[in-house]
């Protein structure tokens, strides 16, 4: 039973940070539906399985577009803590679901807008993508090599961190209220809002003059040489991170770096990254990580996707799960007495669409309506009496 058993939360299916708060929420014990759209028959070339960010729900398909897919709707929303849903602003109010008529059904909801700019502003209703959000919120322009562009970062600070975080912390702070107060609100998660959150330590400093704005010179993007990636001698890389001096010091007495330039001299950091690649450069990632690891030098080797389920450390926390023969990230963080689980493979679309009718009440007859007038759908594999 995890920390969320109990809390029941709609997901109108979509992309970017919304199916990755969905298992957020599912993993920690949360009951999340999924209303995904009625099929097409077009189908994505990826199988519902590769797809773990979908993991932990149930899911039934709803054709939104037409009046009595909203009624089915409503019936979920009588019995639900949380709506969520990531539109441009406006389309869940023509479509009939917006907040007002949400609340006026439930008035304890917690209704949370996940969007790229925000619900108002003069880009409220552009289109845009994690990249856009993340290079408006300053988190881009940092990142990258002295001389350089700026380097995408994937789509972790806007779509993720700045986006999915943000907006399951912002459910849980409306759920904990409602529980309180009894009444339910909106919650606008906005991803350069959160993109924008993640970079408060930068802005302080820049105005204390203690960050410079040029990309790649300061001490944690990769300008000093003692926080950088080096290549080794079978062009793999390691990481090393050592800020404090203290720690400098073991790293450079263990490498063999024991002479000038002083690390420390701003000045001297392009000579002193030179001689530490060259040092980098005269053995192999693993004879480096035998060497290093579990040190105070605070080192990594940098590992691709496929080494990492297997890196000791990780496969002694259980840090992967399987679901469906799939390797995929367990879930985090970690509780002494209400641990979180994959309960779970990701759903087909409408995979759940009969179970779910019947919990809300549908008939047999109201659900086989719904199904002759592709109201709703289920994969066609399901039997129509199967709840």
């Amino acid at each position: 039973m995890g920390a969320l058993d109990g809390l029941r939360v709609i997901e109108i299916a979509g992309r970017g940070p919304g199916p990755f708060a969905g298992m957020m929420l599912a993993d920690m014990g949360a009951e999340v539906v999924r209303v995904d759209r009625v099929p097409t028959g077009e189908r994505g070339s990826i199988a519902n399985r590769y797809e773990p960010v979908g993991r932990g729900r149930k899911s039934i398909a709803l054709d939104l577009k037409r009046p009595d897919a909203i009624g089915v709707l409503m019936r979920l929303v009588d019995r639900a803590d949380v709506l969520y849903e990531g539109f441009r602003p406006g389309v869940a109010e023509r479509l009939g679901f917006g907040p007002s008529v949400c609340l006026a059904r439930n008035p304890s909801l917690v209704y949370a807008r996940a969007t790229g700019w925000g619900q108002s502003g003069p880009l409220s209703q552009a289109a845009g993508h994690d990249i856009d959000y993340v290079a408006i919120a300053g988190a881009l322009d940092p990142i990258g090599a002295t001389g350089g562009p700026p380097i995408v970062p994937l789509n972790l600070i806007g779509d993720y961190a700045g986006g999915a975080m943000l907006l399951a912390f912002g459910i849980l702070c409306g759920v904990i209220e409602a529980r309180s107060s009894g009444a339910g609100q909106v919650v606008d998660a906005a991803m350069v809002d959160g993109a924008s959150l993640l970079m408060t330590m930068f802005h302080g400093r820049r105005q204390a003059g203690a960050w410079r704005e040029s990309r790649g010179s300061n001490y944690i993007d990769g300008g000093a040489p003692y926080y950088a990636v080096y290549e080794t001698l079978d062009h793999k890389y390691v990481a090393v991170g050592a800020i404090e001096r203290q720690f400098r010091k073991e790293l450079f007495q263990r490498i063999g770096y024991l002479d000038a330039p002083d690390p420390m001299r701003h000045e001297d950091w392009p000579e002193v990254k030179e001689r530490l690649a060259s040092i980098f450069l005269s053995r192999t990632r693993d004879e480096w990580t035998e060497l290093l690891e579990g040190t105070d030098s605070c080192f990594a080797p940098v590992l691709g996707l496929a080494e990492v389920p297997s890196h000791r450390h990780v496969a002694e926390r259980s840090g992967f799960v399987e679901v469906d023969g799939v390797e995929q990230p367990a879930p985090a963080p970690r509780f002494s007495r209400t641990p979180g689980s994959v309960s779970s493979a990701p759903p087909a679309a409408g995979e759940h669409t009969l179970e779910i009718l019947t919990s809300c009440g549908f008939d047999q007859e109201e659900v086989a309506t719904l199904l002759d007038l592709g109201i709703v759908s289920q994969p066609s594999g399901l039997n129509r009496r199967q709840a």
